[in-house]
Parts: structure tokens; C-alpha cells; sequence
């Protein structure tokens, strides 16, 4: 067996020379971890220390319940809404519902009847806050109007106000909550959800603008002339058995093109089918150009209509030994009681081409020309218009109505 050779007193002071440089090694290391530990730790101090100077620096406001009147909103839940709307802000401490209720509780007072400034003041000196939010949300007619007061409880005075007038859309009251919040803390409003809910009857004033406005149409039409006696004729006379009246169905495509001010300018293109009522199909669309006067609603529009009808040159039969018919123009040279010999004789009665089941489908143009009145309740317009294409033979009458949604930007 082998046994260790015993270390030389050089051996021994170099393993002790490594075993301290490695212990200072270790002491060093130690020292920057407590360094940066500490520093670490005073920074995080300093923060939460800013962060607790700055919240007690903010002023602290209360909300009790809301005045309603007219809304789907209780006092309670629109005391809420506003509550909820100022924290977003961040501007003020606001004092927690709960911790309002326990003390209100236990000083006795109504929240439900307490809207004016004393009682007010009252409240906010005995909750111990430096400002009262209060108001009154209500609705008139068309309109809701959601009015807004910031009191400090020290002096006894408004320090703020705001009234603020919105179209009547309570699935929207929320959002009309942040902007009269906003407008009370002069905090700027997205101008698109102000557009919205309280400037919509009013375009936006910009040289070009688009707006797509489509919807379904409906409506009645009368066709006068001899166009009409023709509908109306038997079949057997290439008549179709219709009434001169019939209903039209169909779809309209809007785009405005320009809006400035109160004016509109804009392109329809309306397709209709009528006759459905006479077991008939006659489809037609026109292509308008139309200006609106938004405050009002008037329009006015005009363009070209495009018909497929089946047309034939007819005459009716009204002279001396005529049957009365309607007949094409062919059936005079095909009856040989008109002949003379060799020769045909003059039809004395006028030829004009009508529509005729006997004939050929083409296309025939006219012109329309509409006015009438777009009606409004909220987002949706209620197009309601009357129109007539003059034609020599066929001049038809019409009324129109429909209804579009105003597709804007949507306000997530």
C-alpha cells in the first residue's frame, strides 16, 4: 500500500494562497448582489412611495345616484355608468360605491332625492371628499339631454358644468355618458362618436365625402297613354290582361358623393320589378342623381330608366268594316280583303309601337324624374318619393318608398 507524500510548506501556502482568493472571489460577489439587491429595492420604494404621493395628491370626488327621467337607467345605474366613465379618466380618487354606501347609511342621507348643491355639500363634507359629481340625464321627445355639475365642497360652488343634447339612442347611453364626462373635465372627444350621438342630423363638412346608403324599395306604379289600353287589352289581342297599377319591388344603391353643410349630392341606381301581381315580369332600373337637403330631408332626383318590354307595331281596327282589335302591322297585308288586285290598300289606321305579348323583347329608355322627403329616426332613413316618366304613348306615374341604414364608421 501506498502511502501520501506529505505536502512541502510551498505546496501547503499555495493551496492556502487559492483557497483565500477564492474566498475574496466570493465576498466580492456577495457585495453585488447586496448592491444591486438594494438598489433594486430603492427604486421599488421610491416608486411605490411617487406612486402613493401621487394618489394622494388627486383630489378625491363622489358620485351618488343620477337623476333620470324618460331613460331605461335607473338613478342607481346611471350614478354608475358616470362613476365608472370618471375613473377612466383618471383625473380624480373616486370614492367607491360601497364605501358611499356605509356612510350615507349611517348619516341618514336619501340619495334618491339628494340632487341639490346643499344637500350635496352636505353629503361630500360628511364623506370626507373635496369634490361632488352630480346631474340629470332626460329624455325629450327625440332628444336625450344629460346635464352634468362638478361641485367643490370646501367653497360651496360649481366649479364645472355640462348640458349636452343627444339623439335618442339608449342602447347608446354610455358612450354619451363618456362624452359629457370628457366635456365636463375638458378632456377632448373622439369628433367620429361625437359625430354619432350628437351632431348626426349635421354632415360632415368636407369637399368629398363617401357615405353608402343601400336599402330595399317598394312602391306602386300607373302606366296612362295607350300604353295602358294595351296592359290592359285581352291576350288574344296581344294585350296582357294587366291592370294599368301595378306594385314594384326591388333594391336601391346610394352613394353620396359630396357633402357640404346641410347639402347632399348623390348617385342612385334603383332596380324594380312590377307585373308580379298579373303574373307578369317587367323589370326596369334607373340610374339618378340626386340632391338632399339634410336639415330638411327634401330631395330631388333625375336620370335615365332602362326597360325590357315586349313591343310590337300595332293599329286597332277602328275603320269602316274594322273588327275593333288590336292588331301588329302584319295583319293588314296578310288580310286579302286589302288588297285591290295587285295592290295593297293605305291602312287608315295609325300605327304605333306598344308593348304587345305578340312581339319581340327590347330595351326601351325614358326619363325619371323623382322628389319627395327622406324621413329619419335614428340611424335609419325612411325614403318616401314621388316620380313620373313622360313618354308620348306610355307616361308613368309612381310612388316610392323604402328604408337604408346610414352605414358611418362604427365606434368600437
Amino acid at each position: 500500500m501506498r502511502t501520501k507524500e506529505p505536502k512541502t510548506i510551498s505546496q501547503i501556502l499555495r493551496d492556502n494562497s487559492i483557497i483565500k482568493s477564492n474566498n475574496q472571489l466570493n465576498i466580492e460577489k456577495m457585495k453585488t448582489i447586496m448592491k444591486t439587491t438594494i438598489k433594486t429595492g430603492l427604486f421599488l420604494l421610491t416608486l411605490l412611495i411617487s406612486v402613493h404621493t401621487y394618489a394622494e395628491s388627486k383630489e378625491t370626488v363622489a358620485v351618488l345616484n343620477i337623476d333620470t327621467k324618460g331613460v331605461i337607467q335607473d338613478g342607481e345605474a346611471m350614478g354608475y355608468l358616470v362613476r365608472l366613465e370618471l375613473e377612466k379618466t383618471k383625473k380624480y380618487n373616486v370614492m367607491d360605491k360601497y364605501d358611499i354606501a356605509d356612510i350615507i347609511e349611517k348619516e341618514g342621507i336619501d340619495i334618491n332625492t339628494c340632487f341639490g348643491k346643499n344637500c350635496l355639500v352636505d353629503a361630500g363634507k360628511k364623506l370626507k371628499v373635496d369634490k361632488m359629481l352630480t346631474g340629470s340625464v332626460e329624455r325629450f321627445g327625440e332628444k336625450i339631454v344629460i346635464t352634468l355639475r362638478l361641485i367643490d365642497v370646501k367653497t360651496s360652488t360649481v366649479i364645472a358644468s355640462d348640458a349636452t343634447e343627444y339623439l335618442n339612442l339608449q342602447p347608446e347611453i354610455q358612450k354619451m355618458v363618456e362624452i359629457s364626462v370628457k366635456n365636463l373635465l375638458g378632456i377632448e372627444n373622439d369628433p367620429i362618436l361625437v359625430n354619432l350621438l350628437v351632431e348626426y342630423d349635421t354632415p360632415i363638412t368636407t369637399p368629398k365625402t363617401t357615405l353608402k346608403l343601400s336599402g330595399p324599395r317598394m312602391g306602386v306604379s300607373m302606366v296612362t297613354g295607350l300604353a295602358a289600353k294595351r296592359l290592359a287589352a285581352p291576350k288574344n289581342e296581344g294585350g296582357y290582361g294587366m291592370f294599368p297599377i301595378n306594385v314594384q319591388f326591388g333594391y336601391q344603391l346610394e352613394q353620396q358623393y359630396l357633402s357640404a353643410g346641410n347639402f347632399q349630392a348623390l348617385i342612385e341606381v334603383i332596380g324594380l320589378i312590377g307585373g308580379l301581381e298579373s303574373g307578369q315580369i317587367l323589370p326596369s332600373i334607373s340610374f339618378l342623381n340626386g340632391f338632399r337637403d339634410n336639415k330638411s330631408g327634401i330631395e330631388f332626383a333625375f336620370g335615365p330608366v332602362i326597360r325590357v318590354v315586349q313591343t310590337a307595331n300595332v293599329y286597332k281596327a277602328d275603320h269602316v268594316g274594322g273588327d275593333g282589335a288590336w292588331h301588329v302591322e302584319s295583319d293588314w297585308s296578310d288580310d286579302p280583303n286589302n288588297w285591290d288586285g295587285k295592290y295593297l290598300k293605305d291602312n287608315p289606321n295609325t300605327v304605333t309601337e306598344l308593348p304587345d305579348s305578340r312581339g319581340k323583347h327590347k330595351m326601351s329608355a325614358g326619363i325619371v324624374i323623382a322628389a319627395g322627403k327622406t324621413f329619419k329616426s335614428g340611424y335609419l332613413n325612411i325614403p318616401v318619393n314621388l316620380y313620373i316618366v313622360p313618354k308620348k304613348n306610355a307616361t308613368v306615374y309612381g310612388l316610392s318608398i323604402g328604408f337604408n341604414i346610414n352605414k358611418k364608421r362604427r365606434v368600437q
